[in-house]
């Protein structure tokens, strides 16, 4: 039974990393700003990662050791402004806040199934594919506050 449940948990999140995938892409082609399209790239090809990751973990090709915890700042500004509405125009800087309230929901996701997962493996890659989101988060924000927040001449 534990390997139905965790068949169908690393099923859920190869949909979920497709999802994010499709969704970069489809964002990346309505954006102007080269930097912006950048960092869609980026992230599109993070999740695509993410889910060659989950497919070879899925098949016994490779464990949990292949991914690394490392020290994440989140800087929380998606958990206090709003999600920018994707039908209107964007602006760059919305974009990035599109992209953290999803690398947010990712982090959420992953964290939610390594919480209800007894101690193991299972639990340990869940718990890396949530860092791993909040490291794309991590990475949005940065970007969000250095486009919302200029540097002026004055400091």
């Amino acid at each position: 039974m534990e390997n139905i449940n965790l068949e169908n948990i690393i099923d859920k999140a190869i949909m979920r990393e497709e999802e994010a995938f499709d969704f970069y892409s489809k964002l990346g082609k309505t954006v102007a700003d080269p930097t912006a399209k950048d960092a869609l790239k980026f992230l599109a090809d993070q999740e695509k990662g993410h889910k060659e990751f989950l497919v070879s973990y899925k098949s016994g090709k490779t464990g949990s050791g292949s991914l690394r915890m490392t020290e994440v700042i989140d800087y929380k500004v998606a958990q206090h402004l709003d999600n920018p509405d994707i039908e209107k125009d964007l602006n760059t800087k919305d974009v990035y806040l599109v992209a953290a309230h999803r690398e947010l929901n990712s982090y959420n996701f992953y964290k939610g199934l390594a919480e209800i997962q007894p101690a193991g493996e299972v639990k340990e890659m869940l718990f890396k594919m949530a860092n791993e989101e909040l490291k794309h988060k991590e990475k949005v924000e940065y970007l969000y506050t250095n486009t919302a927040f200029l540097q002026t001449e004055g400091g």
